[in-house]
């Protein structure tokens, strides 16, 4: 079983549960995702439950592990499910409607402030072809004044 230490008041403390989704977050996340009904004819495997599955993904972003290292913490999906479920929530738009919902909950709460956000280019789209700046860098301008 995997086990993360906690100091609670002066006493080494281990969950079992490491990563648990509160009743409040479940709450705003569990409408942000498709439901997907069983066949009636050859249903097939019942599927984990979702919210299992959420705790093991945000499990693997969390804590750097890869997929197939997800600790096999009672009732929770293998990694390979968990995998496969973040992707198919990342095609049915799920991880861009839950970042828009959690910043409106922060906005609403006053715990955002906008003023300290950058776009990194990792997140902004670089078009090819685009029209270059006509400004040169500074690194560029010392290194044709050397």
């Amino acid at each position: 079983m995997f086990a993360v230490v906690v100091l609670i008041g002066g006493v080494v403390a281990a969950r079992l549960r490491p990563w648990r989704v509160s009743d409040r977050l479940w709450g705003e996340i569990e409408p942000l995702i498709p439901r997907l009904e069983r066949r009636y004819r050859f249903p097939g495997r019942k599927r984990h439950d979702d919210r299992a599955c959420l705790e093991g993904i945000l499990f693997v972003l969390r804590y750097a592990v890869p997929w197939a290292e997800l600790p096999p913490v009672e009732g929770w999906p293998s990694g390979q499910t968990c995998w496969r479920r973040f992707h198919e929530w990342r095609r049915a738009g799920v991880w861009e409607r839950l970042l828009l919902r959690v910043q409106e909950l922060l906005e609403r709460e006053g715990k955002v402030d906008w003023s300290r956000a950058i776009a990194d280019a990792s997140l902004v789209d670089s078009k090819k072809g685009a029209a270059r700046s006509a400004a040169r860098s500074g690194a560029a301008l010392a290194a044709v004044s050397t």
